[in-house]
């Protein structure tokens, strides 16, 4: 199989993300922070190891502030659900995800106000609108680092400062950046930062994390029991125990942390650099074919390792189904959980064909996913 949905998650893992995994299963999948015996302490350190490397990756000076999650989705709900309440004001965009989108409308029956910003066609965000849409009352902007539609790299940093200066936290959806782009919570002026663990850091699924700035204290989405202060009847105010109720996902810790050494071992930049030339090169042919319309900037320097076309007049999910049972190749047909950016670059009804890269994707692969579009062109 030609795989090219890394945007939905990364495949194959590193082999050291599996051994990793499978050390923690065999060797110490106790309960941490549940038990005094050797294997339940084994894993707590283990966590705690875990715990400083990615908040290291992400210059988080105190690991404590990093809170382990599920996936991307449940880091988003905490931060948003967790920060806003009935009066306030949340700005955002036309390319969120429904991961940001869906928790932002949940909260208008609870009095929050939104704004959504109409992004340009190409998916970039003009900048000028963040300050116009800023109000007495906003007190959260929510903005994904990079479109999972069109790949369109957003500029955080910017935006960022922008809260800053007026008071105004700041959450960056990292889904389809964390890993392979650079980010630092501090020049970046990040106030929290979601991030699943089994997209671009190369982890398995079922993990994730929400960086919480020091000082800022969310509503909790659950309470449980978390092996500390087990005589009160009230959440413990301690981090990360606060946002960490139940057993933790041991094995899926242990391979987020596996998956981000393995980023270190072999050079984000040189990852990154090596992702642009895929993109660099697979843009280059398929914009020679007028039976296909490609979205976004069209430009490796300005969008992620995401690239949505769509062949002229043809469905995106009878595109996909032929790519796949006729090419064995895997992409991703239809709306991807992202309808308003659908809408912003109009192809809601016709929804898109994604082609997503990754670290293990070669050149070799890319000029085959570009024969198979031309025989595929050449037969309708």
């Amino acid at each position: 199989m030609l795989y090219f949905d890394h945007g939905a998650t990364s495949y194959p893992k590193p082999k050291n993300v599996i051994a990793g995994m499978i050390r923690a299963l065999e060797d110490f999948c106790a309960n941490p922070g549940r038990a005094g015996h050797q294997s339940a302490l084994q894993a707590s350190r283990e966590i705690y190891d875990a715990r400083e490397v990615v908040a290291g990756f992400f210059n988080i000076k105190d690991p404590k502030q990093l809170i382990f999650t599920l996936n991307c989705t449940e880091a988003l709900n905490l931060g948003i659900k967790g920060v806003l309440k009935s009066g306030d004001h949340v700005i955002t965009t036309s390319m969120e995800h429904n991961s940001v989108l869906r928790p932002i409308k949940a909260l208008e029956k609870e009095g929050v106000e939104n704004t959504i910003i109409q992004c340009n066609k190409d998916g970039s965000l003009p900048l000028e609108k963040v300050d116009q849409s800023i109000q007495e009352n906003t007190r959260l902007i929510v903005l994904t680092h990079s479109s999972n539609l069109t790949g369109t790299l957003m500029p955080i940093a910017e935006v960022g400062k922008i809260a800053r200066e007026r008071g105004i936290l700041f959450l960056v959806d990292a889904a389809q950046t964390a890993g392979l782009y650079p980010i630092d919570v501090e020049k970046m002026y990040i106030d929290l930062l979601a991030a699943p663990g089994h997209k671009s850091l190369l982890g398995p699924q079922g993990s994730g994390f929400l960086y919480i700035k020091e000082g800022l204290y969310l509503k909790t989405l659950k309470e449980g029991g978390t092996g500390s202060k087990s005589q009160d009847f009230v959440q413990p105010d301690i981090l990360p125990d606060r946002y960490e109720s139940g057993t933790p996902n041991t094995p899926g810790i242990i391979g987020l942390k596996e998956g981000i050494q393995y980023i270190q071992q072999q050079g984000r930049e040189n990852l990154l650099r090596h992702e642009e030339s895929l993109v660099k090169y697979f843009l280059q042919e398929v914009s020679k074919l007028d039976y296909i319309e490609v979205y976004g900037p069209k430009d490796c320097k300005k969008q992620s390792p995401v690239v949505a076309l769509n062949f002229r007049g043809m469905d995106s999910s009878e595109i996909a189904y032929i790519l796949d049972s006729v090419f064995n190749i895997a992409v991703r047909p239809g709306l991807h959980c992202a309808p308003l950016a659908h809408k912003t670059i109009g192809t809601l009804e016709q929804g898109a064909v994604r082609f997503s890269f990754g670290y293990s994707t070669t050149m070799e692969e890319v000029a085959k996913g570009i024969e198979a579009i031309k025989t595929i062109g050449s037969e309708l």
